[in-house]
């Protein structure tokens, strides 16, 4: 897989302050980095960078792992032990090599490697390097999942897209704190913004703002949109490469999705992703979709059921609806009686279930960095808890009885919260704990538009308002 030499496309805009202050016109895409016009920040290096720890099917007995490098002239390589507190990791690791795609950006020609690793202990403690151009990684550690039910913490994140290494990094660092021991990062979509492919820039600031979490904690991620490319004289989106070069999933979907459409069973939850953005786009792959879980939900060993997804299947935010994913997907949600729903897309927040007949998902849309859009009429009348202007992350607590799910802001405090309670039958019940808090709403100066608090990229060069 293989992309032309491309180079940074500069535009100008102008970042609202307040409505009648503005500042200096800058590149459209700096405002959407950290990194300055010009400036080579994530220059591809002979140091292995962007590493990943990508859960397969079974990650208790398999792990993929991946990363980029310079054009090297022999495989990369990963070696694995069981972790020990000596430092003498190497004597006993085992050595793996890595297969590669290229891609070339403005950050120079990359070789993105990728290897899976089988025949894994559950429950075990290992530790890896990666290599780069005659040079290595640290040593990462990471615990594979027990090989049955055990209770553990997920973390869930909503889109990122905007600004990623200058706000969204901070839901990360606050996330870290709260779950410090959890065992899964799902995503539902949007990791970074840029469409075109070329910005790797955005793929940098992704990665600077997960850091070592992405190598030490199974990656559960879903594509949006914005990881899909957009021609306005082709109206048909294609997963651009940057996806499957950073996040080589399980591929145990339908065979034309499977670099976006999979499960993984982690100790005792089956997560489980789709693509939105194909299914909006094209109604064939919506119902290709919709048989393949039908037998993935149909034959599922496991306590518990989280399937996700970017696009909503009941929208927050104003002037959005997604009529094809409630019509193939969520009559099989219903049937199958899946727990969780988790979703991103709408840049707001929004939870809402009915379990009045004891059946039935929780569904949850979530925000993580700095894009917001407004809460439609229809979503506060309907919605349990909803929020505008709110960086989010959430914790989900799995035990056998029982999933305490909680909803934080990027500083920590907590906004939303209920238990879901399962008993032996398999009837569910919802205890809402959500906080006696106003909802939070758009606190924007200069809201971006009619729909919208903030843009996303107006934040990072943003000036103090002047009293």
């Amino acid at each position: 897989m293989h992309l032309s030499s491309l180079t940074k496309v500069a535009c100008t805009m102008a970042l609202i302050l307040t409505t009648s202050e503005t500042m200096s016109a800058v590149d459209t895409q700096s405002a959407n980095t950290s990194v300055p016009e010009g400036e080579i920040r994530y220059r591809v290096s002979a140091f292995p960078d962007r590493v990943a720890l990508i859960a397969t099917a079974s990650p208790a007995h398999s792990q993929t792992f991946s990363w980029r490098t310079r054009v090297m002239s022999e495989p990369a390589l990963l070696q694995i032990t069981t972790a020990t507190p000596s430092p003498g990791l190497h004597l006993k690791a085992t050595e793996h090599s890595a297969e590669h795609v290229s891609l070339t950006s403005a950050n120079g020609k990359a070789q993105h490697h990728r290897v899976t690793v089988d025949g894994l202990t559950p429950d075990t403690l290992y530790a890896y390097r990666v290599s780069g151009d005659d040079t290595w990684s640290d040593w990462y550690q990471f615990r594979t999942p027990a090989a049955t039910f055990s209770p553990y913490t997920a973390l869930y994140f909503g889109d990122a897209q905007n600004s990623v290494y200058s706000h969204f990094s901070r839901t990360v660092r606050e996330s870290l704190r709260t779950a410090p021991r959890a065992k899964v990062m799902l995503y539902a979509g949007d990791l970074v913004n840029s469409r075109d492919g070329i910005h790797d820039d955005e793929w940098g600031e992704w990665f600077a703002a997960v850091d070592w979490m992405a190598a030490t904690v199974n990656q559960l991620p879903a594509a949006g949109n914005h990881e899909f490319s957009s021609d306005d004289d082709n109206p048909i989106r294609h997963l651009l490469p940057n996806w499957t070069a950073h996040y080589p999933v399980a591929g145990n979907g339908p065979e034309a999705l499977s670099d976006t459409v999979y499960f993984s069973d982690v100790q005792g939850v089956r997560y489980i992703a789709l693509d939105s953005t194909e299914a909006l786009q094209d109604e064939a792959h919506a119902k290709r979709q919709a048989e393949w879980l039908q037998n993935v939900l149909a034959d599922n060993p496991n306590r518990w059921t989280v399937v996700f997804h970017h696009h909503p299947i009941q929208s927050v935010s104003k002037g959005r609806d997604n009529p094809p994913l409630r019509k193939y997907w969520q009559p099989i949600y219903e049937q199958f009686d899946v727990d969780f729903v988790l979703q991103g897309h709408d840049h707001t927040y929004g939870r809402h279930s009915q379990l009045s007949d004891h059946s039935g998902p929780v569904y949850v849309v979530s925000v993580a960095g700095p894009k917001m859009y407004l809460v439609s009429d229809e979503a506060q009348r309907v919605m349990h808890r909803t929020a505008e202007d709110t960086q989010l992350f959430q914790t989900l607590a799995f035990s056998e009885q029982q999933v305490a799910y909680r909803s934080y802001t990027a500083t920590g405090e907590l906004y939303d919260a209920f238990i879901l309670h399962k008993r032996a039958d398999g009837t569910k019940r919802l205890t809402d704990q959500r906080p006696d808090t106003a909802e939070r709403r758009c606190q924007s100066p200069a809201p971006a538009r009619d729909d919208r608090c903030w843009n996303g990229t107006d934040v990072i060069y943003a000036q103090p308002i002047k009293k």
